[in-house]
Parts: C-alpha cells; sequence; structure tokens
C-alpha cells in the first residue's frame, strides 16, 4: 500500500479496540476507499503509507493517545463524542459499520468534537478519579458499620464525625452487646476506613500541589466557592475551554440546563439535562450549596444582587442549581479570558 494508491483520501474512521483497530476511508467524492483492520502496534507505520486527511475517532480510553499520535504526524484528528456518531450508523452493529459512521461524522463541519488533552490532563484526570473511587470505598465502609451497628440495636447521628467521635467509645463500652465476630468484623472495617483516610489525603495533598502551580487553577479559585478540587477537575477535563464558544455551551455540557421538549414555536422547558460530566456537575452544585449557606457575605460578591432576588422566588434546590449553573458560566469566562474573578467587578458576570 503507498501514498499514491489514495491520493483522494478525505477523511478515515478509527474504530479504537483493545488490541485492534478498524479503519474506513472515504475519498473527495464519498467513495469508500480504504477497508482495513489492524493491530495497535501497526497504528504508526499504516497512517505513514496514507496521506494527510481528517480522522475521526470516537472519545474513549485511548483515544487522547492516538490522537496525539496522529497530529504529531500531521494529521488532523477529530474526537467524537459516541451519541453524535450513532445517527450516522447504517445496517447493523459492528466494527467497519462504527469506523464507517466515524468516518461520515468527522466531515460535519459543525459537529461539535472533544478537544485533546494533554498528559498532564489525563494525569490530574486519574487523580481525581482514583481520590472518587476511594471516597465511594470509604462511603461504603461506614455505612456498613452503621448497618451492622444498628442491628446490634446500637444507632448513631447521621453525620461522618458523630461516627468517628463514638465508634471507639461504642467498641469499648459496649463490646458485650455484640458478639466477638461481629466485633471483629467492624474493627476491620474500621481499619480500611483509616487506612483509605491517609490514601484520601495523600491523593488530595497531590492535587492541591497541581493547584498551587497551575495559573489557570489559581485564577478559577479567586470564584467564591470553588478551591483546588473543582479548579483541578474543570482544568483536567476542559483546559481552556476552547472547545466551547461561551459559558452557556459549557454549563450545557455539564448538564446544568433545563431539558427541552419545544415544538411548534412553543418553549417546554424540564428538569436538568444531566448530560456530559456528572462529577463536574456534582462539584459545582457542591459549590453552591456552601455559598447559599452563608447569605450574609451574598452582598460581597458581584452576582449577589441576582442570588438575593432568586432567593425569594425559587426553590432551596431549585436555586442551589441555578446557581451552580452561574459559578459554571463564571468559570469558563476566567479561563476564556485569562482574569482572575472580581468578586465586586461585575464585567466578568455580565460577560457571560
Amino acid at each position: 500500500m503507498a501514498k499514491n494508491d489514495f491520493d483522494e483520501l478525505m477523511s478515515v474512521g478509527v474504530d479504537i479496540g483493545k488490541d485492534v483497530f478498524h479503519l474506513v476511508g472515504f475519498d473527495k467524492e464519498g467513495r469508500l476507499v480504504l477497508r482495513k483492520k489492524i493491530k495497535r502496534m501497526a497504528l504508526v507505520a499504516t497512517f505513514e503509507e496514507l496521506p494527510h486527511c481528517i480522522v475521526g475517532m470516537e472519545a474513549c480510553l485511548s483515544a487522547h493517545f492516538v490522537s496525539r499520535t496522529l497530529r504529531k504526524m500531521g494529521f488532523e484528528p477529530r474526537i467524537i463524542p459516541a451519541i453524535y456518531v450513532k445517527p450516522f450508523n447504517k445496517g447493523q452493529k459492528n466494527d467497519y459499520n462504527d469506523a464507517e459512521a466515524i468516518a461520515e461524522a468527522a466531515l460535519r463541519p459543525n459537529l461539535k468534537t472533544v478537544s485533546e488533552k494533554t498528559q498532564e490532563q489525563l494525569d490530574l484526570q486519574a487523580l481525581h478519579r482514583v481520590r472518587s473511587r476511594l471516597v465511594s470505598r470509604r462511603t461504603a465502609a461506614m455505612n456498613q458499620i452503621r448497618a451492622f451497628l444498628i442491628e446490634q440495636g446500637i444507632t448513631v447521628r447521621r453525620s461522618v464525625a458523630a461516627l468517628r467521635a463514638s465508634l471507639e467509645a461504642i467498641l469499648n463500652n459496649r463490646g458485650d452487646e455484640m458478639s466477638l465476630r461481629m466485633r471483629r468484623l467492624i474493627l476491620g472495617l474500621q481499619q480500611d476506613w483509616i487506612w483509605l483516610d491517609k490514601r484520601i489525603d495523600m491523593t488530595t495533598s497531590e492535587i492541591k500541589e497541581v493547584s498551587e502551580t497551575e495559573e489557570s487553577c489559581q485564577r478559577l479559585m479567586t470564584i467564591p466557592g470553588i478551591g483546588p478540587i473543582i479548579s483541578t477537575a474543570v482544568v483536567a477535563a476542559v483546559g481552556r475551554g476552547e472547545a466551547y464558544d461561551r459559558g452557556r455551551d459549557f454549563a450545557a455540557w455539564i448538564g446544568l440546563v433545563p431539558r427541552q421538549n419545544s415544538t411548534g414555536g412553543r418553549t417546554i422547558l424540564g428538569r436538568i439535562t444531566k448530560r456530559g460530566s456528572r462529577y463536574l456537575r456534582m462539584l459545582f452544585v457542591q459549590a453552591a450549596q456552601v455559598i447559599m449557606m452563608r447569605p450574609k457575605n451574598w452582598h460581597k460578591f458581584s452576582f449577589g444582587a441576582w442570588l438575593e432576588a432568586a432567593a425569594t422566588r425559587m426553590q432551596h434546590n431549585k436555586l442551589g442549581v441555578a446557581l451552580a449553573n452561574k459559578l459554571a458560566r463564571i468559570a469558563w469566562s476566567v479561563l476564556n479570558s485569562g482574569k482572575n474573578f472580581d468578586w465586586k467587578e461585575k464585567e466578568l458576570a455580565t460577560a457571560i
């Protein structure tokens, strides 16, 4: 296979697998001119024989690595969300049909693509995923301890601090109310909890170190309610937000906008879409809830007047989502402009 054989190649769709890639390519007239299955290790050698063109791939594991590799070779890689590829699928689902759909979707000029992540972004994203898994395991261990104690007729107030403070006293003073086996099980869960606390603290410290050296994180932390965890999560997910034209698009990607079911010129809005990054959506809602806990500070913020007015007409949870939406839009504006957020300055808040 030589480059001359594919001089008219316009786009190539790559269906990425664990060990095997399927390639389908179209020429300028839309004719299928390439249909090939290759091993992962043969990716570079195969594309060295192809002319530079658009290369589409679904957003998945290793898509960013493949994209960076092909970009260095002079190709134009486009990472496409799977939901946007689905309408182009024809016939039964198989790897070649998926690759063909990707190749067709990659040619659409108005199709939204995923921004390519750097290795630093992927490392930071991995830190957040590890921390999230550890927190989930710690919550599971605590809930299991509570369940076992309730089965023994012992209840603890509903908070992490209450369980942490009272568990030692329960095991020492009320050990005769449970069997020796149950006591050993609870002690084992307590050791798991302590170990998970240490791992979470180590991972959190590493994330904080990144936030102290990354300029974009420092700018994001000038926004009320946003600290090291949210700032690094945003930078890991979207970099400087180049993939979005405005803050509203970023908030929509997170899923903090109403779901539309409009027809005939009649707008019908429902609950939030909950599309995109569930993790970022959770963090922004938590940030909004922290701000809402301190109404005495609202007047300090440039969006304080809006928040005070909205609080009189919105239900509490709805207000939290609306504030989370505003924080996400401000975060994009700060990233895109390269400026800090001034709590008293309304320029950034109104620019989104």
